[in-house]
């Protein structure tokens, strides 16, 4: 009795720890809708909803890469590309993890 009784005790701590450690490392990524703005070399995102504006950083991307495509498609400095951007929001930056361009002016479907 005593031996089912410290097996099920250890059991249950192997699973409580296993638990919160999922928790802590958990991250959870959002969508955003809004406005991707490029100028003096700063990637800028305004929120749809808020209004609010945020810097941008992509870690997994090549910022001359990132800077060549928002030019190619807008064509100048500080034209607002409408976009969603995945990422995880921190004070005033969101870290993108990925990214969706949703309208580009002048393209009509």
């Amino acid at each position: 009795m005593i031996r089912k009784i410290l097996f099920y005790t250890i059991l249950l701590l192997i699973f409580a720890c296993q638990y919160s450690q999922k928790t802590k490392d958990e991250i959870i990524i959002c969508s955003y809708t809004g406005w991707w703005i490029y100028g003096e070399g700063q990637h800028i995102f305004k929120d749809e909803n808020t209004l609010q504006e945020w810097v941008l950083f992509f870690p997994n991307e090549n910022k001359k890469k990132l800077v060549k495509l928002y030019l190619a498609v807008t064509e100048m400095e500080y034209f607002p590309l409408e976009c969603t951007m995945m990422g995880i929001l921190k004070d005033d930056t969101l870290t993108i993890s990925d990214f969706e361009i949703t309208y580009i002016h002048g393209c009509v479907d």
